[in-house]
């Protein structure tokens, strides 16, 4: 088993991918692996470096992420994915495209931290 759970952080907004990032380099059990501005990037980068656990944003421009999880569901069925979003009407429909779990930006940080750690 790993010791570190490996994030990939997918969000089209610079502020939230830097403020996530922030937050989780200082937890001993999580390395950010890497940083995608949209969803097609974010297939090319799980390709590329084979993360745990996916935070997806949901709105985003080209392929949003809930497109995005899907993809993801048919291709890496071993990766976590966590829909993280401003909006809470999402949430059935990211959890039927296939989101492991779904959490509101903002949140407490122990939540997000809960989720990716699978406590």
């Amino acid at each position: 088993m790993k010791e570190k759970k490996h994030v990939l952080i997918v969000d089209d907004q610079p502020p939230a991918r830097h403020g996530l990032t922030a937050l989780l380099i200082q937890v001993p059990q999580i390395e950010v692996v890497g940083q995608a501005t949209n969803g097609r990037e974010s297939l090319v980068l799980i390709d590329e470096l084979h993360p745990d656990v996916v935070l997806m944003d949901i709105q985003m421009p080209g392929m949003d992420g809930l497109e995005t999880i899907r993809h993801i569901r048919k291709r890496w069925t071993e990766v976590r994915v966590i829909a993280l979003t401003m909006y809470p009407s999402y949430r059935a429909e990211a959890l039927k495209a296939g989101a492991d779990e779904f959490l509101l930006k903002g949140c407490a940080a122990q939540m997000l931290i809960g989720a990716i750690l699978n406590k």
